[in-house]
Formats: C-alpha cells, structure tokens, sequence
C-alpha cells in the first residue's frame, strides 16, 4: 500500500468530487437501511392482524380489517419504491462523481509519465525495451485506476452500509448481531491470507506481460525483417513460448482467486443459518418479533455482495499497488542530462571545441573516445571521416548532449557546454541521424516538426534543398501523403532526404550529418551537397561520414580511429600525407570509375 501512497496529491487535487462521492455512498445506503425497518414493520402489523382476521371470517368487520391491511402494504410499497429510487439516484451521483475522478487521474497519470519519459536521458531508452515503457503507461496505469475509482467507491461503500446496518442491527438486538457477524472475522482472515499469495502472483504476471509486449512491439516493428528472412513460423513460436508463460501465470492467478467466492458464500451461508436459528429462538422468547428475523435476514442480503467485493477490491488493490511499484520506479528515475542552475541561453555563432575529451559508455563500458581534442571556428565545414566504431556518431551525442563526457570538457561559443539551456542549445542546432525515423504522419508534418509556423512555401523550399519536392508532388496526395509507422510508406532514400529537409528548414547555427546520404544515388548526393554548401555558406556544419563528398570543399576533415584523430587538415593536405584518407580517397575514386 505504500507505493499508492504517490497517489494522495491527486485524491487532494479531486478532493470535491472525492467528498461529494463520499456524501452520496453515505445518503444512497441510508435510504438502503431504511427500507428493512419498513419490511419489519408492515410483517409485524401484518402478523399482528392475521389471527384477527381469521375469528372475524365473513363478517363486515373482516373485510374492513382486511382493506385496512392492504392499504397498510400499499403504502408500505410505495416507501419501499421511493428509498429505491432515492438510493438509485444517489448510487447515479455516487459512479459519477468517484469514477469520473479515476479517470481524470488515469489522464494526469499517463501525462505524469509521458512527460517523464520525455526527460529521461538516452542511457534510460537503452536500457529499458519500447514494450515496457508502453505496458507501463497503459496496462499499468489502467489497473492503479481500478484502485482511484471502482476500489475506493466499493471501500466507502461497504464501510458506510456496514457501519448503518450494524448501528440498526445492534439497535433491534445485541445478542443475535453477535451471532451473525461472528463468521465475518474468519472471512477477513481468509481474504488477507489469499490476498500475500495474490499480491506475489500479480507481480511476475505483471513483469511476463511486459515482455509478451516487448515480444510483440519487436515483432510488428521488423515484419519486413522477418518476411524477408521467412522468420513467420519462428517469430510465432518465440511469442508463444512467452504468451504460454503468461497464460500459465494468469490461469494460476485466477484458480486462487476463485478461493474467493466459495469462501464467501459459506460464511455468508452461516451468517444466515444463525440468523433463522437464532433469530426464531428469540421470537418464540418474545425478545424479537418475526419481522425482526425477516429485516435481519435483508440486511445480511444487502451485506452479501458488498462483502463479496471484499477479495476483489483487496485483490484490485494488491494488483494496483504492483503496478504503482512498476510506474514509480520509472517516475523516480532521475535524468542524467539536466540544466544546471545557472544555465544561460543566447545566440549561437557556432564555435565548438572538444578539450582532452574522455567518454566511456556507462551500460557497455567502452572507451568510444580517448583524449580527443578539437577546435571548430564559426562558420567551418567540417567532415570526420572513419571506420565503423571509430567514436565518429558519439561526437555528435556529446555535443547534442545525450550523454555527459567523462573526462574533458566540451565549449561552444566559449561556454561551457553544461552551462548552456539545453532546449536552447538543441533548438540553434539542426541532426539528421544516421537511423533515420519519421513520425506516422503526413510528410509535411514531418518536415516541419523543427519549425513553429507550418509554412508551406518553407516545407517546399527546405524539399526542393533535399532534393525530394519533385518526389514528393508525384505522390498522390503530395506532402500530405502519410509516411507509415518509422516511414514505411517511403524507401530508404526517400526517409533520409525528409529527414533531411527537416533539418534544414531550422535554418540553424550548426548542422550535423551523420552517414545522412547513404542511401541516395551519386547523382542525388552531389545536388544535395551543392544545396548544402550554398544555404550554410558561413555557418558551421559537421558531417559525419565514412565516404568522402568530392563536392563539399570542406575547411576541415578529421580521420578518427579508436576515439583518436589520426589525421586532420583540408582535403589537399591530406593528400599530401598519402596517408588513411588519401588511401580511402584513391579507393573511392577508382571504385566511382
């Protein structure tokens, strides 16, 4: 229970509608109580009046008797059918006051989450599978809102009817209430007993659902790999072996929890038995009357099924309690990356300087960079050139700032880079990633994700640079043509040119490439590299590549090798050395010919 604890801000936030729910359990089970004392009434006026009517047989005075009987039913009736639909409007009140609550917190939640989720630093996505996240944010989040809403309004409700038909109970007789809540106490124990064996259940069930989710989110994200390799029949019995885990799991849960209701209808069978028995001993003793047996035996009816919701409210809040458990350990994580207190935001000119920059990968340990130094001036175009491995993408997370350096230090514009507003620093920058993902959107939401007007002459302007407008207006619906899950609509080229394209219209201050034109023709690639040069005349731009561009005069190029420059300066430079890269130039040029 301690872990729902996080959820009282939202229960004080709601508080109106909790009290008002509250109000509503209390007035919809006081007209619940009232209508047994009118069984019992109308029973004993009627059991008062039989013996009357049967020595009055046939004489005007019967018949009098007798109206004066159904009269006195009629209007016994039509209280009965007043309380019932009294406490029917109040249980109205009541769902839509307590439940319509558990789903404004089932909204604030999810949003809580999301937003975390958009905090977290890049560590956190590699450590954690998309299937879980999701689980989290749905599957998770729906089972605490079983405890906000039905749990909580079912805890009122049979707080307040037990307390109301005890206080009437207790009032007609002591000695007979005793009796008939003498069964409830081994009731409770069992219900807390099978609540520990459901509380460890629940939890492996909830950890298996989450991988049969990263099972399938995997799935359904590589089909085409799986096609391709013809993996179907593989693919379906790896989901199997974890679907089958979890229905064992669940199918384990569910025989403990039909303890439950057996359990309950014998003990509440009890309650009833003493009830008859007890209850006719004391009407033949004269302490009770038979109406007394008949408003008892209601009020153990009217028991029955908020006792029976016992379990399952106990068992909906172990469950939510697991599920609270799973968010929070998200919800307490704490970003890697985050703004220092003094974090400035200003213009940037597009200086960068990597001073004796160490990094090391947290989760795998390896050294990607080792004592890397390197001054980029406003305004330079610069390539760095190397082998798979090479720390060439890892340039790039740290000066996006993914990831923290861990040792060195890392200055743009002279600042260091901790010392800059991150969504400041990231909104001067433009990235196109060398796995490129579209959103499962129209293309020109894609392209001007990065830009606050949707202009469409600038969605155009910014295509026609990445070489893709004419593409894009031969599509049926042009660039509101919608590009599937990651793109799947678009071929590889086509991904990498809109990503591209969103990069540009940022217009930014610095521009970063990596392997962005792998998947593009010769032809394509020089036009781009023209388009490119042009509009980011006198602004820096870093690419990152392991082909050289012959058409990109680049001010700079670096050769990295196991996190290490090993060669540095303009392409004729280079040549000169007859080092890596004029090896890698010659081999690029004879395979062109």
């Amino acid at each position: 229970m301690q872990h729902l604890s996080v959820l009282n801000k939202y229960f004080v936030k709601y508080r109106w509608r909790l009290l008002s729910g509250l109000l509503f359990v209390i007035l919809a089970n006081v007209f619940a109580v009232l209508s047994p004392q009118i069984v019992r009434e109308t029973l004993d006026q009627v059991y008062q009046n039989i013996s009357t009517y049967h020595l009055l047989a046939n004489t005007p005075e019967a018949a009098a008797l007798r109206s004066k009987v159904m009269h006195l039913v009629m209007i016994a009736g039509m209280y009965l059918l007043a309380y019932a639909l009294l406490r029917g409007i109040f249980m109205f009140f009541m769902r839509q006051t307590i439940i319509v609550m558990s789903r404004h917190i089932e909204y604030d939640q999810k949003n809580e989450i999301y937003d975390q989720y958009q905090k977290l630093s890049t560590s956190f996505y590699k450590s954690n599978a998309t299937g879980d996240l999701m689980s989290r944010i749905s599957e998770d989040v729906s089972r605490v809102r079983m405890y906000t809403g039905p749990a909580i309004m079912y805890i009122i409700n049979l707080v307040a009817l037990i307390c109301l038909c005890l206080w009437k109970m207790i009032s007609v007789s002591p000695s007979m209430t005793f009796y008939v809540v003498a069964p409830l106490p081994f009731l409770a124990f069992s219900i807390f007993y099978v609540n520990k064996i459901v509380n460890r259940k629940g939890e492996k069930i909830q950890a298996e659902l989450s991988a049969l989710t990263s099972q399938a989110q995997e799935s359904y994200s590589g089909i085409r790999v799986i096609k391709s390799f013809v993996r179907e029949l593989n693919s379906i019995k790896l989901f199997s072996i974890v679907s089958q885990s979890y229905r064992k799991s669940t199918i384990n849960l569910s025989l403990t929890e039909s303890i439950y209701f057996p359990s309950m209808n014998l003990f509440i069978g009890l309650s009833m038995l003493l009830t008859v028995l007890v209850g006719g001993m004391q009407a033949i003793d004269g302490s009770i009357t038979p109406g007394n047996i008949a408003e008892f035996v209601i009020y153990i009816n009217m028991l029955m099924f908020p006792i029976s919701a016992i379990g399952w409210t106990a068992n909906m809040i172990q469950r939510a309690s697991v599920s609270q458990r799973r968010i929070n350990e998200f919800l307490d994580a704490k970003p890697e990356i985050v703004n220092s207190p003094d974090a400035v935001t200003k213009e940037l000119k597009g200086k960068v300087e990597f001073r004796d920059v160490t990094f090391i990968y947290p989760h795998t340990g390896i050294v990607a960079l080792k004592n890397f130094s390197l001054l980029i001036q406003p305004g330079e175009q610069i390539a760095v050139i190397g082998k798979t491995g090479s720390g060439k993408s890892t340039l790039v997370h740290l000066l996006l700032r993914m990831y923290d350096v861990t040792e060195g230090e890392i200055l743009v514009d002279d600042l260091p880079i901790k010392k800059w507003d991150l969504s400041g620093l990231r909104h001067q920058m433009s990235y196109v990633p060398q796995d490129v993902f579209l959103f499962s959107d129209s293309i020109a939401n894609n392209i001007s994700m990065g830009h606050p007007d949707r202009n469409h002459d600038l969605i155009q302007e910014a295509a026609r640079m990445a070489h893709i407008d004419k593409e894009v207006r031969e599509l049926p619906q042009g660039y509101e043509t919608i590009t599937g899950e990651r793109g799947v609509m678009l071929s590889g080229g086509q991904k990498q040119r809109i990503s591209l394209a969103r990069a540009i219209i940022k217009n930014p201050a610095l521009l970063i490439l990596d392997e962005s034109l792998s998947a593009v023709d010769a032809t394509t690639e020089q036009a781009i590299q023209q388009n490119l040069g042009k509009i980011h005349h006198k602004k820096t731009a870093i690419v990152i590549t392991h082909r050289i561009f012959k058409s990109w005069n680049f001010d700079k190029i670096i050769v990295l090798e196991d996190g290490q420059i090993l060669e540095a300066g303009n392409h004729d430079e280079l040549m000169g050395k007859n080092g890596q890269y004029a090896k890698l130039f010659n081999y690029q040029t004879l395979s062109d010919e």
